[in-house]
């Protein structure tokens, strides 16, 4: 009888023993899952906020591009688009970078800008005209960078065709640099005779009829 008290008593104590040990068993995975499910939700939190800032990074890149493109042609007649490229300022020049793929014309400038500002962009811009038809904004800016820091090219094109006109609109950074530049007038850029005048926006014929053919 003593015998088989005994036996239960241990029957019974190895049963709480192990159901003690599988409660231990499921708190410690109950921690571990909660420790995933937390990682999991700083995972996708931190996913989210770094997609919300690539957003809006990318929204804030096509404004400034959108609005750099619209300056880059200010006041120009009869230009329907164009190649744009603006370089970063200081000394005689400086390296540059694209501002843009197209420039639209006879839009006053930028959004925003006054009258006095688009007047002022105009007095700091040169017109270049017998531009071969296959130059680029940056070839252009290597050209004249020696004259002084160049704030944007501008390689005008048509709005239907998308192909360059002959001419494009250089604007700089300081005075002095429009004067250097508009010595270059009769240089031989491409194998072209470049025609450089300083830029005029309220007369339709002081180019005479555009730059002229590329080849």
């Amino acid at each position: 009888m003593a015998d088989t008290t005994a036996n239960s008593n241990t029957e019974e104590h190895a049963a709480a023993a192990a159901t003690t040990e599988s409660k231990v068993e499921e708190e410690e995975d109950l921690e571990k899952l909660q420790a995933e499910i937390a990682k999991m939700e700083e995972e996708a939190a931190r996913i989210a906020a770094e997609t919300a800032s690539l957003e809006k990074e990318k929204a804030e890149g096509n404004s400034s591009s959108s609005a750099g493109a619209i300056g880059g042609a200010s006041g120009a007649t009869g230009a329907g688009g164009g190649n744009s490229l603006k370089g970063s300022g200081g000394g005689g020049g400086g390296a540059a970078s694209a501002d843009g793929a197209s420039a639209v014309a006879g839009k006053g400038g930028a959004g925003g800008d006054s009258a006095a500002d688009s007047e002022k962009r105009d007095k700091l811009s040169i017109y270049v005209g017998q531009v071969d038809y296959s130059s680029t904004p940056e070839e252009l800016l290597a050209h004249f960078e020696p004259c002084g820091a160049v704030e944007r090219v501008t390689i005008c094109c048509d709005k239907f065709t998308g192909q360059p006109k002959g001419f494009a609109y250089l604007e700089f950074q300081t005075e002095e640099a429009v004067a250097n530049a508009i010595k270059l007038n009769g240089s031989t850029f491409k194998e072209r005779t470049l025609k450089v005048n300083p830029k005029r926006v309220n007369d339709p014929f002081f180019y005479n009829g555009g730059g002229g053919r590329g080849r």
